[in-house]
């Protein structure tokens, strides 16, 4: 039973939102929401590979969560569009999370340089269960090397 819930739920997520273009965020199954006027919002389907020996969501993984919404977020926020690394980020685990994982992220300050975000996680029956603040710095895209060695500004692949 508990193999056809978790196939339906991950179902019905493949038609909610979108896949953000990041090969871990692909690998997980993480679909994005909301990406806008500072707000960030995505939604995952927990299967057992994203779980811990007692079967419930891994830290690391709720973690990934928190700072991937709080990036959405404070991408959002920038009108220059710029991309953004995370500088820090605390998160305080408040219960067990099962089932579809649900984050909202804010943006509670942007200054030139930094975006200062807060986020929570709610399992699919509205809990709360954790909370986080981040702290992201924003840059440019930078020159890299092809594979001929020539100096190209790689497209960004949100």
């Amino acid at each position: 039973m508990t193999n056809q819930l978790e196939h339906k739920a991950a179902t019905q997520l493949a038609n909610l939102g979108e896949e953000l273009n990041v090969p871990f965020l692909k690998l997980l199954g993480v679909r994005l929401l909301t990406a806008e006027m500072g707000k960030g919002e995505i939604l995952l389907a927990l299967k057992p590979e994203h779980t811990n020996t007692w079967e419930v969501a891994h830290g690391g993984v709720l973690l990934t969560l928190m700072d991937v919404a709080m990036a959405v977020a404070a991408r959002s926020s920038d009108p220059g569009d710029r991309s953004v690394v995370t500088i820090e980020l605390k998160n305080n685990f408040m219960q067990a999370a099962l089932g579809v994982l649900r984050v909202k992220a804010d943006t509670v300050r942007r200054t030139a340089t930094m975006a200062f975000c807060e986020a929570k996680l709610y399992n699919d029956q509205g809990e709360i269960c954790c909370m986080a603040t981040g702290t992201f710095q924003f840059i440019k895209r930078l020159a890299s090397r092809n594979t001929e060695g020539e100096r190209v500004i790689n497209e960004d692949k949100r």
